[in-house]
């Protein structure tokens, strides 16, 4: 049981951030940066188990550094959590029950009773939880969130060379995770049919997978998400019933044939406008722009192609590729 924490009304907000990976360390330096701006939020502590990475981001930082993170519950106001996919769950539930509001990188949770869990939870105890879905700040900048028209078929691919990080879940759950988010942000309604591939190369889990969605409303929508091609690629393609806007996310281009204009690929700095909002969203007491229920509906879906891409089990040849159907 522990004591949970009111966020002050002035002065600044403590934060702390669950992971000194890749991410933690820029979650990490996104508050401070605020926090040296006037932002009114102070990098308050960082927690890992990895001694040698601890040490790295106590110094990098000059913040406090735990092994455990239990031990800052009830110590502060905000919490970014940045550890691997499978402890999300456990981490949030314990940051929203102490009283503190919770960013949490993507997915949300790995399973929906945990998702359906959290949302009801930051419902419950009034604390704002946010996902990191920070390409819907990208796609903002352009307009193309704000076509009121549903496309009659959208099209994703995400693919990059093998990294290691996040194969402690499937590369849906990684990296095809913000194509939904922005697939269903893009498209209402419900997904009435789940078609997918997938193929592992280094296993458990699938490493490449091909997904194809039809809407309740007719709209397609084809996703191809790999962590082992040989080359990156990264783009959409929305065809509506009056054009097509296509954008490549490497070569920053954006190519629209509807009436509708829309503005230039920005990327901007994602991360950092994802942080802030969330301060200001924790501030305010109102949802951050992406909402614990939109970070669950993707969950769903991402676990319905996972289910139905069939991948079990490492195999190394065409054999790997299966096609399952599922309604």
């Amino acid at each position: 049981m522990f004591l949970r924490r009111r966020v002050p009304e002035s002065g600044p907000l403590k934060a702390a951030v669950i992971g000194a990976g890749v991410f933690g360390h820029h979650h990490a330096t996104k508050y401070k940066a605020l926090g040296q701006a006037g932002g009114g939020v102070e990098l308050f502590a960082i927690a890992d188990p990895n001694v040698e990475m601890l040490a790295k981001a106590k110094a990098h930082h000059g913040c406090a550094a735990v092994a455990d993170w239990r031990e800052l519950l009830g110590k502060v106001d905000l919490v970014s959590v940045c550890s691997p996919a499978i402890t999300h769950a456990e981490v949030v539930r314990a940051f929203l029950n102490a009283g503190a509001h919770v960013l949490v990188e993507k997915p949300i949770a790995t399973t929906m009773e945990e998702a359906s869990e959290l949302v009801a939870l930051s419902r419950q105890t009034g604390k704002i939880l946010s996902v990191g879905h920070q390409e819907r700040f990208v796609f903002a900048r352009t307009g193309l969130l704000d076509i009121t028209e549903t496309p009659l078929e959208i099209t994703c691919w995400r693919k990059g060379p093998w990294t290691g990080r996040g194969d402690d879940v499937s590369v849906v759950l990684d990296l095809m995770i913000h194509d939904l988010d922005l697939v269903h942000t893009l498209v209402p309604g419900a997904v009435v049919d789940v078609r997918a591939e997938g193929l592992i190369e280094y296993g458990p889990h699938a490493d490449e997978v091909f997904a194809l969605l039809r809407f309740a409303g007719g709209t397609i929508a084809k996703l191809e998400t790999s962590r082992v091609a040989s080359e990156r690629k990264r783009g959409l393609r929305a065809v509506y019933a009056d054009g097509v806007v296509e954008i490549d996310f490497l070569s920053r281009t954006v190519r629209n044939t509807t009436p509708r204009p829309l503005g230039a690929l920005e990327l901007g700095d994602p991360l950092g406008e994802s942080v802030a909002g969330f301060l200001a969203a924790a501030r305010a007491g109102a949802d951050a722009l992406v909402t614990p229920e939109q970070a669950a509906q993707a969950l769903q879906t991402a676990l319905w192609i996972e289910d139905a891409s069939g991948v079990a089990v490492p195999l190394r040849s065409a054999q790997a590729r299966v096609v399952v159907g599922r309604r």
